[in-house]
């Protein structure tokens, strides 16, 4: 069963129209993704096909020189954390943080509560060719954070900020570039 839209369709809604995007390529998006959900009022749910809003998060250690990132169990690249929104959520800065926390094992992350970009991107791993609409983040992790491997990942590692492992996309480069920079 689709939930039903409600505060997390809104809460979507408010954040992409109140985001400042940081150049016009972003902008464009950020548009589209409002198309979305104005036509799709179950766009933040997993079952919305064409495409539906996920949200993740770049975590970055305290001195933000290193980026904590998966190898992800099914496309078997590099990303950030992140995933599908889920009933209990009630913001996508919620869902975003939730995700991270959940996909680290890391207790007491903090998370910029604005947008850091958007990325619409096809997803390899499922048979019927959606899009995730994903509405990405910036975490810091609490000094000496541990992680831990969840079961959606083969791996869980830090790396430098400035080089990232293969595979992964220039999407990732890109929030990790943007992530370093969020005050």
């Amino acid at each position: 069963m689709t939930p039903v839209h409600g505060g997390l369709h809104a809460d979507a809604m408010r954040v992409l129209t109140g985001w400042r995007a940081p150049d016009a390529g972003q902008d464009r998006l950020r548009v589209e993704f409002l198309r979305h959900l104005d036509r799709h009022p179950d766009g933040v749910w997993r079952e919305c096909v064409p495409g539906h809003i996920t949200a993740s998060t770049a975590v970055l250690d305290e001195s933000r020189t290193r980026v904590l990132l998966t190898l992800h169990g099914k496309i078997k690249a590099w990303l950030q954390l992140g995933g599908h929104c889920e009933p209990g959520d009630s913001s996508l800065a919620g869902a975003a943080l939730r995700e991270a926390a959940e996909e680290s094992g890391i207790a007491g992350l903090r998370l910029h509560p604005v947008p850091v970009q958007v990325d619409r991107h096809f997803v390899r791993c499922h048979p019927e060719g959606l899009y995730h609409l994903d509405v990405q983040y910036v975490a810091i992790a609490p000094a000496g954070a541990e992680h831990r491997i969840s079961a959606e990942s083969d791996d869980l590692r830090w790396f430098p900020v400035d080089a990232l492992p293969e595979p992964t996309d220039d999407a990732l480069r890109r929030l990790v570039a943007r992530a370093v920079n969020v005050q």
